[in-house]
This record gives structure tokens, sequence and C-alpha cells, in this order.
């Protein structure tokens, strides 16, 4: 893979997770263009540098020897590749402090480069969070690749920043340079809430949660052929978003052992504060993580899971089929996986490679619910 080369430094960046013969490099022009920027511009060693989500770490890492760098992101996956690329290329790994996007920032910073998340909630929140937590004379700047900016990116750091430049196109890429200026405090619109009839739950999703302002179709397809009559049995929501599923299963089968996994701190954020409404103190486990990839092997009974079918902006089966992959060694043999997926996808075909048998247990005209058992 090529090396990313900039005036601070010359990095050997991977992406996470890994995969062999990675079709995809760590970084992107947008990447290149702001550090030239900032290299252009001058960065003080005493500067303190926010930077926003970096996809695998190729700004923080490559700014960390030259100011101080503070990286926040939504993505476990993200901050898992920034300490791998920070150590890949002789830095220590905690040398970047990195605050999840569930969790408030503490300034004053002098400079604030953001990667446009896909996420227009993502970005408004983040610039709600970082109102009062600029230096006197603080630079704010966006980065996106051209066809991943609407202009809507502008109108919100516009309205809780000040007036907005862009620069000219380099590489496809643009930056959008925002002056500071004094603003009134504005509250968060975040979390939103959506309620459901069956089960009677109320949701709280926060901003950077998947389908955040009302039940994705293809978890309502899921939710009536929730396997029920569980006993004691120990499942995992894999990708748990706000937590529906295994909120919805949880009330179904009172003995159950709950494990809620997601690569977004948001989502886990959410899901945690949905079970407690709900739930109360049942015990359950609720992490941010890289899916299943910490769990014990045979320590699962039954995996839910409604996959991704995107990495930030890009869209194939890869994090699915590795997802089911993890499903596969976490569960018992006997254990079975329940997904959620679009007819077009093909999983059945995937799942069979897997396990060793596939049955369909429901579909819509778009939608097909399948059961795996190992």
């Amino acid at each position: 893979m090529p090396l990313l080369i900039s005036p601070f430094a010359q990095l050997d960046l991977i992406r996470q997770p890994e995969q062999q013969d990675e079709p995809l490099q760590a970084f992107d022009a947008a990447d290149e263009y702001l550090l030239n920027f900032v290299a252009e511009t001058g960065l003080a060693l005493q500067s303190r540098v926010l930077v926003l989500n970096d996809s695998f770490g190729a700004l923080a890492a490559s700014l960390a020897p030259h100011a101080t760098v503070v990286s926040s992101t939504d993505s476990f996956l993200a901050a898992q590749g920034l300490e791998k690329n920070l150590t890949r290329n002789g830095l220590a790994y905690d040398s970047v402090p990195l605050i999840p996007a569930s969790a408030p920032l503490t300034g004053p910073f002098d400079w604030v480069l953001i990667r446009v998340p896909k996420t227009l909630a993502l970005l408004e929140e983040q610039l709600i969070r970082l109102q009062g937590q600029l230096a006197p004379g603080a630079r704010v700047i966006a980065a996106a690749m051209i066809k991943h900016l609407p202009r809507s990116a502008g109108d919100l750091l516009e309205e809780y920043v000040g007036p907005v430049q862009a620069s000219l196109a380099v590489k496809k890429a643009r930056l959008l340079f925002a002056t500071p200026q004094i603003k009134e405090i504005r509250s968060s619109p975040y979390p939103t809430r959506y309620t459901l009839d069956e089960p009677a739950i109320e949701l709280l999703n926060h901003a950077n949660v998947f389908c955040r302002e009302g039940l994705d179709i293809g978890t309502r397809a899921f939710l009536p052929y929730l396997p029920k009559n569980l006993g004691a049995a120990r499942v995992a929501d894999l990708g748990c978003g706000n937590g529906v599923l295994a909120i919805a299963s949880a009330l179904d089968n009172p003995q159950a052992q709950y494990t809620l996994v997601d690569e977004s701190f948001m989502a886990v954020q959410s899901a945690a504060e949905n079970w407690q409404a709900r739930l109360g103190e049942r015990d359950v486990v609720i992490r941010a993580a890289d899916g299943l990839a910490g769990q014990e092997p045979d320590s699962l009974d039954v995996v839910l899971c409604n996959p991704p079918f995107h990495q930030q902006q890009v869209v194939g089966d890869f994090l699915a089929w590795r997802m089911f992959q993890q499903a596969r060694a976490a569960l018992v043999t006997g254990g079975a996986l329940y997904i959620v997926g679009n007819r077009h996808l093909g999983y059945h075909t995937k799942l069979s490679r897997l396990f060793r048998g596939v049955e369909q247990v429901a579909a819509t005209p778009k939608f097909v619910i399948l059961k795996a058992r190992k």
C-alpha cells in the first residue's frame, strides 16, 4: 500500500478491520490536502489540535510529534486503527488521547480539523459540543472528498462556528474554512426518541445511531420472528444500534443473558440508556467493540444480527461476512445465528459456507430472516 507523505511525516497506514489484499488505502486526498494546508499555515509546537472523525489515524498520527493532538471519533474501529497506526509508525499507542464521540470535549483548542462524517447529525452534535471550546484565533477546517461533501455540511459550520469559505478543489478534495464568531450557546436536538407499539417501548437515539428518527425497515421485519423460549440462553445482539433487538428479545425471555456490541460509541450509549429505561437493573453486558472479536469461543447460544452493508462511505459485504465468521466462532455447537438481510444480498449462500444448516424463518418482499445453526 502507498505511504501517506506529508510535510509532517511519511506514514505506513492500515485500515481496520484488516483484510488480506486490502483494496483500499487508509487515507485519501482530503487528508493530504488538509495536512499540506496546516503545514503551509504553520503549526506551533504548543498548539492544541482536535481531530474529528479521523478514519484510521492519518491526521492524528501525522501531527502527533508536532503538537498536542486529541482525536475524537464515534467508531471503535477508527480508534483501534489510530492506536495500531501510531505503533506501526514508531509512536506510543497512547500518544494521542482518544475521546469517544459520546463523551464531552475539553478545550481550548487552537486547531479543529474535521473529516466530514457520513451522518450530518453527528457533525451537528460535534459542532454543538465544540461551543465554548475554541481558543482565541482558533482555526476550524473541515475536509472531504467532493463526492461526499453535501452543501449542508457548510451550512452547519456556518450555523455553529461562523462564516465559511470553500477552497479550490485539489485531487477531487475540498476544504471548508470556518471563521469562529461569538454566538449564543445552542442546546442539542439530540438524542431523539421514537416509540414502538409492539413491543411497547420508547427508544432514545444519540446523533450517530442508524435510522435515528424511526425503526429501520429491516429491524421492523425481524422483530416478529425473534426466537422465543430461550430459557437461560446466552444471547448477543451483534451490531446492536439502539439495542432494540436485544430489548425486545429480553422482554420475551426473562431468564436469558444478553451481550450487546456495536462499533459506534453513540450506539452503545443509546443501547445502555434504552436497556436501563425498559429493563432497569437487569444484568447485561453492553460494549463498544470490533463485533464479537473479543468474545470467548463457544460462549454464546444465540446471536441476533441486522448486519451493515457499508463502512463509512464504502459499500460492500466484507463487514457482514466478518460478523458471520465471528458469530460462528462465538457460538456453541448447536447454537444459532439469526439475521435479517435484503433478499438480493444472497446471505443464505454465504451462511451455508460457514454453518451446517441454514433455514429461512420468514420473508417479506424485500427481506429474508434466516437462521443458521452451527
